[in-house]
């Protein structure tokens, strides 16, 4: 059985593997993992990952239609949008932009 911690880690490692400008989804993360149904899992390492040590680039994690929807954790509302515009990602009413063609998938990006 995989614990809390560990697969917290285990979405850290993926996590880390993004690209600068690009970005993936909770759901995305979950099914690379091999547990499709726990997105919501994934939401809630996004949300503790500010305690990770190596940093975790949290900010290039949003929801399946690339909304901002993990903004409030960022300290600020407008902090991860302002992660991800210094990345060259436009966000127009916390969507991204162009989304389909800057979603990174570890399903087809990373080996298995």
């Amino acid at each position: 059985m995989t614990t809390k911690s560990s697969f917290f880690e285990d979405v850290y490692a993926v996590v880390r593997l993004i690209p600068q400008g690009r970005v993936t989804s909770y759901g995305a993360i979950a099914k690379y993992l091999g547990t499709g149904m726990s997105s919501r899992m994934v939401g809630w390492a996004m949300n503790a990952a500010i305690q990770a040590d190596p940093p975790v680039p949290a900010h290039r994690v949003v929801n399946r239609h690339g909304l901002l929807t993990g903004k409030m954790h960022f300290g600020s509302p407008h902090r991860m949008q302002e992660l991800l515009e210094a990345e060259g990602i436009k966000i127009i009413n916390d969507q991204v932009q162009s989304f389909e063609s800057l979603f990174w998938n570890p399903l087809t990006e990373l080996e298995m």
